[in-house]
This record gives structure tokens, sequence and C-alpha cells, in this order.
């Protein structure tokens, strides 16, 4: 006989039934099989099953740990899932809920960069994409409101959002100078305005309040979240062996200038250079990948940022498209080998690209954990996360100018693909479609579009 379902609490002042860590193994799996639109995209996912409906986690406790995943090195969204996982089920559940949130995009790219180097483009694919682009600048401007009325709380939030995505779109300051600004404001801010930088706090929709949660504003942090010397030198010895001993390993059957350690090297380095998201490292991937090694072509590496906008996953994940071409195309294994070779190529770059993430939550989860309800570290962090707003709102009219003018502003606006965009929003903010139904709308749409269509 089967086992009865946990019963759910309905009552927002009831407490929600614990979670079993087999049933949230089956939450991050199937996060990650539809996490699209980008981190935005993600976080906002998240926020509505785990705050929202699931009540696993309080609000102020889940904007005070994407405050500190949004200051890491690496994807965010995929760090406050492994945060959260952590926080509820230790060291295994954050490593569960990371890595789910990474394997299904890893495996479903490696096919479809597999498809797209040994076939090329199909009529199938390029009637899919054209109809998924628009859709997902629709998800990310619907991401990206949901967030900035959660964390803009009050107008000096706003102006620091303001003055982020000025800074970032008009005066292309990097975005390591902008985090750090953000916080230099937050903790002058916390110091002299209080009120205007306490996380969960100010008016709105900010300080909207879903029920009691497993994981409450009150809860004491757990017995394993609490700060311990011992448990960070643990962390980092087992973390530097798992960088280590593959590393050695490339590097006895390889020599050093091969593909193989030359991508484990190169997305070490660009690891811990993606403050912002992908975006912020993909200048530097473009010119490793392209310009300096040759692992793949300007023109691929712009299918691959396609494929990686389209699937989901962190975008970020587009490394594995680059492992896997680069892999491919130099013939790693040799010619016989050319799949297996782009595979474990994908598979490579993704270890040494993530793993720093896993590090970075385990190492320092306890230490945050201890901060909560602590002004001098949540005032920064705050505004840090108001400057993100402005960032990812940035990330919106991007994508919005390459789907809307393909070939610039000289040249005409594609009006069927802000007809699909329109209708995303419209499924999106009015009927609260799921993401999934609308890329999968919005994918059989630019099908259709591009079968009728000359």
């Amino acid at each position: 006989m089967n086992e009865p379902e946990p019963i759910r609490a309905e009552r927002p002042d009831a407490l929600p039934a614990p979670v079993s860590f087999r049933e949230a193994f089956v939450f991050w799996l199937k996060l990650g099989f539809v996490s699209f639109g980008g981190p935005a995209g993600q976080i906002a996912i998240m926020h509505q099953e785990l705050v929202e409906k699931r009540r696993w986690i309080s609000e102020r406790r889940f904007l005070h740990a994407l405050n500190y995943c949004m200051v890491l090195p690496g994807p965010e969204a995929q760090q406050l899932a492994t945060y959260i996982g952590w926080l509820m089920h230790r060291s295994l559940g954050g490593i569960v809920a990371g890595a789910l949130f990474v394997l299904p995009s890893l495996f479903i790219l490696i096919a479809f960069s597999w498809i797209y180097i040994a076939f090329g483009e199909t009529p199938l694919v390029a009637g899919l994409f054209y109809g998924i682009k628009p859709a997902v600048t629709a998800i990310v401007v619907q991401a990206a409101h949901r967030i900035g009325s959660r964390a803009l709380k009050n107008k000096v939030l706003w102006a620091v959002a303001a003055a982020s995505l000025i800074a970032i779109a008009a005066l292309d300051v990097p975005f390591p100078a902008i985090v750090a600004l953000a916080a230099v404001i937050g903790a002058v801010g916390g110091r002299i305005a209080a009120d205007k930088f306490t996380a969960g706090g100010g008016h709105g929709r900010a300080d909207q309040s879903f029920g009691r949660a497993l994981i409450d504003d009150d809860t004491p942090t757990p017995a394993h979240a609490v700060f311990r010397w011992s448990g960070l030198a643990r962390v980092a010895i087992v973390g530097g062996l798992l960088w280590l001993l593959p590393m050695a390993l490339l590097t006895a059957l390889y020599d050093w200038e091969s593909t193989l350690p030359q991508m484990a090297w190169f997305f070490t380095k660009a690891a811990l250079l993606t403050f912002g998201g992908a975006y912020a490292v993909l200048p530097y991937v473009y010119q490793g990948a392209v310009v300096h090694y040759g692992w793949l072509t300007a023109t691929q590496m712009i299918d691959g940022l396609a494929l990686g906008e389209t699937t989901p996953g962190p975008l970020i994940m587009v490394v594995a498209f680059v492992g896997f071409v680069g892999g491919y195309v130099k013939a790693a294994f040799g010619p016989d080998s050319l799949f297996l070779a782009g595979a474990v190529a994908a598979a490579l770059v993704t270890w040494f690209t993530f793993l720093p993430s896993f590090l970075f939550i385990l190492a320092g989860g306890p230490l945050v954990e201890t901060t909560h309800n602590d002004l001098k570290f949540t005032a920064p962090l705050t505004a840090i996360t108001a400057a993100v707003v402005g960032v990812i709102l940035n990330l919106a009219l991007f994508f919005a100018y390459h789907v809307l003018w393909p070939v610039g502003f000289a040249g005409a606006v594609d009006w069927l693909s802000a007809a699909i965009a329109l209708a995303a929003a419209v499924a999106l903010f009015r009927y609260q479609r799921s993401v999934i139904q609308v890329i999968a709308a919005c994918g059989m749409l630019g099908l259709l579009a591009k079968a009728l269509l000359p």
C-alpha cells in the first residue's frame, strides 16, 4: 500500500508539514527541467514555489540567501537552489539541489550541440527558436517585475536600481564595480537611514506575508548550518581535492597544451569571473574560446548563446556547448570518437565551471546564516539586490533589442516576433500561465510561422 501524501497546511497561520528528502528531490528535479528565463526567471520560479505556494522558507530568509548569492561569482539561481537545499537537508540536500539544477540542461545541451554540429540548422529547429526567443524576452521582463516588486521597497532602493541600469547600459560600468558601489551605499545607508535598508521591511508587495514557513524569520539556525572552523576546513580540503585530482589526471593523460587540460584551466578561471551572471563573463569566454584557442567560430558562439537562452538551466551553461563543439572539432579522442570527445568535454567544463559555486555555498552558508538579523551585514546586501534589479532590466532590454530589431535599429522591426512577445507577456501577466506552457506555445507559433511564411 502506498504511503499517503503529507497533508499540506492550507491556512496561512498553520505550519506546513515537514518536507522529506524524497519530496525535495522530486521538486529540484522538476525545477531543473522548467527553469527557463535566465537567472531572473529562475529566481522568480523558486520564489513562487518555495515562498508563496509551498512555504518551505520565509520571504526574509529567501531574500537574505539571494543577497549572498548575488555577490558571489557564478550562477546565482543555481547557488540559491544549493543554499536552500543545504539549509533544509544538510550538505547532501545542497549538492542534490544544485546538481539537479544543472544536469538536465547539460544532457539537453549535449544532445542539441550534437545535432547542431553534426547535421546543421534545420527548418524545425529554426522555427522553434524563432518563437522561443520572443517568449524568453517576455519571461525576463516578467521576472524583472517580480524581483523588483519584492526588492525595491522604497524610493532609495528604486534610485539604486535606476543608477545601476544607467551605469551598466549607458556608461558600460563593469558589474563588479556596480556591486562594490552598492555595497558601500548599503553600508553607509544602514547607519544613517537603517529603515531604508532593512531586509523584508518597507512597503508594497515586498512586505507581503504568505503565512508561516518551515524556515521562518524566527526559526533557529539548524545545527548543521552553525558556523564551525572545522566544517570550513573540511569543505576547503574536499573542494580542493575535487579540483586537484581531475586536473592532475588530465595533465597526466594529456599534454598540458592539449584541448582538455586547457579547457579545465580556462573554465576554472572563468568560474571565478562570473560576477553578475553569464553576460558578465561571455566576453571573456568569447575571447578565450574563439580568439585564443579556436575551439569554435564566432558564429557558432552566437548560436550556442541562443541554445543557452532557450534551454532550461543557467545561461552560463553555454559553456557546455563551447566544450562540446571544441572537443568535437579538435577531435580530442581521435576522428572515430567525435561525439564522445564532445560529450566528455562538455561534462568537463561543466564540472570546473560549477565546482566553485558549490564550495562557496557549503563553506560560506554557515557564516551567512549567522547574519540574517544583523543590519550591518544585511544593509549592504539589500542595496546590492536593488542594484542587480537594474542589471536584470538591462538584460530584458538586451533581449528585446536583439529579438525585435534582428539587424539593428537601422533595419525594420520584426513585427511577428513582437506579436509573439506580446502574446507571451499577456499569458504571463494577465493569465498567469507557467513558463513551460508559454515556452511550448510560442515554440509552436514560431514553427507555424516559419512553415506558412516565405
